[in-house]
């Protein structure tokens, strides 16, 4: 059971003529993936006076002008021309523009969106491997107990925050405190394996918004929050008697895929493509993909898509990315008397990560999940899906992609560009598709430490899971090159 609170929201739509890709498609005259951008093209004839001279160096004649009849069409020829040149242009660059969007404060030059970093293997130090794949009694110990945590919800298109609620005196509110209870219970089918029972209450708080100041820009409201000071305390609040944000169960089921440490990845072992039937063109079924990221075994971040599907999977809209923060602060079944400080900032009071920051060669140690689809690895009684887990180590490379040198700021940003959304607190979320056409859903957490925290989704073009991967990257600080 689950209470939706009132925010405003955003979405982002994708939409494409064929049914093959979820709703994206790729371009051949690019190395990176692309988003189907929304442009429309119309079927015009335009002529146009050439000035100067003629062939044979004659002057044309210049004469008075007269009023075109057809200037509609003309404007529409026009505009389907610069467009052509806007893309030819576009098609002559490599990757994909970078570029902050929104209402732009002086001296406010963060990148909030962007398109996909390139990623290339340098050197494999440890090729695929068989793991054992991890028990659920282990994960359901890990992710047990009592989180306080916050939370806030960003624009799938620019990346900006959201209001997650509205307060009473009609006022948007940007930032939210958690608290998570999580248990395992035992199964009420009677069965060896437990479920994972979660609560969560929250308050909603801050009408202030994001503080500009941190990421190199200005507060326009008179009300500044500069420091983060004016807002209220976890402690100021009693969440456990507060309003409920969440509640359900989480068990075996086919589409979670899960690691020891506590992290996971969590959404539908496949997705509805199918031709668009004039009988169900109504139907848009709406999917969560929640992701968690564990670091040192008391501080997790969960990243929660909202996708809608429509027409058979050709139409996409991200309706919803909300992001939680989270400190495990006591066992669930031991009242909180823990003595350590809530020190996790609200988001609004966090800088935001920029690309530069992910640029350079890593050491990634990466965990692979892989379903099997066969009929007869299907038990009969759990009807699960088993995985196949691998492990390697490789050294990559992480590179921007090219920003164009001329960039009008009165052009619109393209859906195809915005691929990368750049959140406060070293977070990264994406959604993006390979040359292959393989849908991945991604988010990343990356700390000053030099260590960037990976989780990606792929779906493959018939819309079942392809593969889960959980990346542990390790940013190369040194000069010397490493022994082959």
């Amino acid at each position: 059971m689950q209470s939706s609170s009132p925010c405003i929201d955003a979405c982002k739509t994708f939409t494409v003529s064929h049914q093959h890709f979820l709703g994206f498609r790729t371009s051949s005259s690019s190395s990176s993936p692309t988003l189907v951008s929304f442009r429309k093209s119309y079927n015009c004839v335009s002529c146009r006076l050439i000035d100067g001279k003629g062939s044979q160096g004659r002057e044309r004649v210049k004469g008075r002008g007269k009023d075109n009849v057809w200037s509609v069409d003309n404007e529409m020829a026009e505009a389907a021309e610069k467009e052509r040149e806007r893309d030819e242009r576009r098609k002559k660059k490599k990757g994909k523009r970078m570029k902050s969007v929104g209402k732009r404060e002086k001296g406010d030059d963060k990148v909030l969106v962007s398109g996909s970093m390139l990623m290339e293997i340098e050197t494999v130090l440890q090729t695929q491997e068989p793991v054992i794949q991890p028990a659920w009694n282990t994960f359901a110990s890990s992710v047990s107990g009592i989180w306080k945590g916050v939370g806030a919800v960003f624009s799938p298109i620019t990346a900006e925050m959201q209001p997650v609620d509205i307060g009473n005196k009609n006022e948007n509110l940007y930032d939210c405190y958690t608290l998570s209870r999580i248990e395992a219970v035992p199964s009420p089918s009677g069965g060896q394996t437990s479920q994972i029972q979660r609560k969560i209450n929250w308050v909603s708080m801050n009408p202030y918004g994001e503080n500009r100041l941190l990421n190199g820009g200005s507060n326009s409201r008179k009300e500044k929050s500069e420091d983060g000071d004016s807002l209220p305390t976890f402690e100021s609040f009693d969440l456990t008697t507060s309003d409920v944000m969440e509640e359900d169960v989480m068990g075996m089921e086919p589409g979670l895929v899960f690691f020891e440490d506590g992290s996971y990845s969590r959404g539908p072992v496949d997705v509805p493509i199918a031709e668009p039937d004039e009988s169900t063109y109504y139907l848009s079924p709406t999917f969560k993909f929640e992701q968690c990221l564990v670091k040192g075994c008391h501080k997790r971040l969960r990243i929660v898509h909202t996708v809608e599907l429509g027409s058979g999977g050709s139409d996409i809209q991200i309706m919803r990315v909300a992001v939680y923060e989270e400190q495990w602060a006591s066992p669930a079944n031991i009242q909180d008397q823990s003595d350590l400080e809530f020190d996790l900032k609200p988001f609004s009071q966090r800088k935001r990560t920029q690309p530069s920051e992910l640029t350079g060669s890593w050491k990634v140690f990466e965990v692979s999940a892989t379903p099997i689809y066969a009929e007869e690895s299907i038990t009969e009684e759990t009807k699960d899906t088993p995985y196949v887990y691998l492990c390697t180590e490789t050294l990559k490379k992480r590179s921007l992609p090219e920003i164009p040198v001329l960039f009008k700021e009165e052009e619109m940003l393209d859906m195809q560009d915005v691929t990368v959304l750049w959140l406060p607190g070293g977070v990264t979320a994406y959604v993006d598709v390979s040359e292959d056409g393989i849908l991945c859903i991604g988010v990343g957490w990356y700390s000053d430490e030099g260590i960037n925290l990976v989780m990606e989704r792929d779906y493959g073009v018939d819309g079942k899971l392809r593969e889960v991967r959980s990346k542990s990257e390790i940013k190369r600080r040194w000069s010397d090159p490493v022994p082959v």
